[in-house]
């Protein structure tokens, strides 16, 4: 998912409405990456070839094949979430036959959502739904956290469970946090903040791998931003996360500066740049991601 904080605007840039699995053409006015992020990445390899030793190099991969393989669909060279859970997948490197290996796993239909560091390796023919600028940001043990402040009266968080789950898709599908299923909630932690009994915040687990947990869906019902709510959840996830030994990391779209101001307020630093491309295989389904 690609963190909404509370009270932080999604950006406004322009994209094109595609249909199901129409050509999306990005808008001239973009670049990769956005200038304003130099400061806040201390290194990028540009490499192509995926094949790394550190897990948050090729995230998907590693979860796939680590700590979440069992969730894993798999054919030849390619592994991909169950499209009700995430529709996230990937490879180990991008070639055209790992490619035709992806392809193969999208015979239930609906787009892949990919982490790429070259856009440009996408085959001929391939369709793409959505695409966006993806940062992301490692909250190591020797990070400093700004102190952030939450109201004075803001409630606390409950954890969500399989009752919850309508509540959650609907929300998501409010906020746009990114893709979200109906067994989401399988791939960690999440919790939620109630207001007159109604779900109005979440933030979750999503991708886990050797030493790391991704902090996801991070999310707040429109009419009620600029609570602290955001700051809140995220916050209580980091302090689970690192209560296991293991580091917080999460994915944020290039283009939400404020988004990316609160997240290194709250002890984050840009790693790596990836390019979110959800993506059909040629003549595919029309299904939207999940």
């Amino acid at each position: 998912m690609f963190l909404q904080a509370t009270g932080v605007a999604l950006s406004t840039r322009p994209q094109a409405k595609v249909d199901g699995c129409g050509i999306f053409r990005a808008p001239e006015t973009d670049s990769f990456p956005p200038p304003h992020l130099a400061r806040l990445i201390p290194h990028r390899s540009g490499r192509t070839d995926m094949r790394t030793e550190h897990p948050l190099d090729n995230p998907i991969w590693s979860a796939l094949t680590t700590r979440q393989a069992h969730f894993a669909e798999t054919f030849n060279q390619a592994r991909r979430f169950p499209l009700d859970v995430t529709s996230l997948g990937g490879f180990d490197e991008p070639s055209r036959e790992r490619y035709e290996s992806l392809a193969a796993l999208q015979s239930a239909g609906g787009p892949t959502g990919l982490f790429l560091t070259d856009r440009t390796s996408l085959p001929p023919g391939w369709r793409i739904v959505d695409e966006a600028p993806l940062l992301q940001m490692v909250r190591e043990a020797r990070q400093e956290a700004v102190p952030v402040t939450v109201p004075v009266g803001t409630p606390g968080w409950i954890e969500l469970t399989e009752q919850d789950v309508p509540e959650m898709v609907e929300l998501a599908g409010i906020t746009k946090p990114g893709p979200f299923g109906k067994r989401t909630r399988e791939l960690g932690t999440y919790i939620g903040i109630r207001r007159a009994g109604k779900l109005v915040a979440m933030a979750g687990e999503r991708l886990r791998v050797p030493g790391y947990s991704e902090i996801s869906a991070v999310c707040t019902h429109p009419e009620q931003l600029g609570q602290g709510f955001a700051a809140g959840l995220t916050t209580a996830l980091i302090g689970m996360i690192v209560s296991r030994g293991e580091v917080p990391f999460l994915h944020v779209r290039a283009t939400n500066r404020r988004a990316l101001e609160l997240y290194r307020r709250l002890g984050f630093a840009g790693r790596s740049l990836f390019q979110y491309v959800s993506a059909c295989k040629p003549g595919g389904q029309t299904q939207p991601a999940s």
